[in-house]
């Protein structure tokens, strides 16, 4: 008897070895989603007048940096910076880069609206900057805006998952209500043209309520969200965006910035921070910040 068992061992270890096993491997298992904080940020343009009360750009620039650095986002969208701007924040960030140009000349003249993005993270594949306007290939500016208008995007892969977002980073017209509606087209029109089937971003201060027009364009029937919203926990800080500088009731402020994001992204987490020093803010928005999965 054991002679025999002794043979038939080997006999089903082979059939074994031979028959077809379960597929345990990564590639046939659904990617797990990816997690990724956002900031929004408009940090405020270098205006000489700001330094009268306080609040000029050598003032603040450093409290932008700390905070920042503090709540260590992977991809920042930030609004009215102008070259110097963008550049101390490059020099001063470790770990990040930055994609966008300025909006008067395409160069270096005028407002950017940049992407910034850890680069220990994200591997940068693409990016480009197109103008809010009827010609957007070129700086212009169209409608009733008072100035031209740019939305920079990015495309990244994510270096541990292989995974690639769309982030795209704006800032509209604070005149122009027709531009505000226009640009808000144009720019789902442009998303649309470069997203197929991945996971989009938009960051930016959109100079609109949730009760306007643009808003109401945004969130609409192409299945795009507001991070305000939609978070799985209800939004932490204040309800509003603007603050003008003044340190004051969080209830009073006005909510002109947004996170928004398509179908194929999640929110776990927003908020809107409200940290100040020695009375004052490091700018007259407060930063948005979201923790999404992709």
């Amino acid at each position: 008897m054991m002679k025999n068992l002794l043979f038939l061992i080997p006999m089903f270890s082979f059939f074994w070895a031979c028959s077809p096993k379960e597929q345990t491997s990564s590639e046939s298992q659904p990617p797990e989603s990816v997690p990724v904080k956002v900031m929004s940020y408009n940090i405020r343009y270098d205006n000489p007048q700001d330094s009268v009360k306080g609040n000029g750009w050598d003032t603040r620039k450093h409290k932008i940096v700390a905070l920042i650095r503090h709540y260590a986002p992977d991809l920042i969208g930030t609004q009215e910076a102008l070259a110097h701007q963008v550049e101390f924040l490059g020099e001063n960030l470790e770990g990040y880069q930055w994609k966008g140009v300025g909006r008067d000349d395409g160069k270096r003249a005028g407002e950017f609206a940049p992407v910034l993005y850890n680069s220990h993270k994200f591997e940068l594949l693409e990016s480009n900057t197109f103008w809010l306007s009827e010609t957007p290939e070129k700086p212009s500016k169209a409608w009733d805006a008072a100035l031209p208008r740019i939305a920079t995007w990015a495309k990244m892969k994510e270096k541990a998952s292989g995974k690639i977002i769309l982030m795209i980073n704006t800032h509209f017209d604070h005149v122009g209500k027709e531009a505000r509606k226009q640009s808000m087209r144009l720019l789902k029109q442009k998303a649309k043209e470069m997203v197929g089937d991945l996971p989009v971003v938009i960051t930016g201060d959109f100079n609109c309520t949730p009760d306007s027009e643009p808003y109401a364009e945004m969130t609409g029937s192409d299945g795009y969200q507001d991070a305000f919203v939609a978070s799985a926990r209800p939004s932490y800080g204040p309800q509003g965006s603007f603050t003008g500088f003044i340190v004051c009731e969080e209830n009073s402020l006005p909510r002109i910035d947004y996170i928004f994001f398509n179908a194929k992204v999640k929110v776990e987490k927003h908020e809107i921070i409200n940290d100040f020093s020695q009375g004052r803010y490091p700018s007259d928005h407060l930063p948005l910040l979201a923790t999404l999965n992709f």
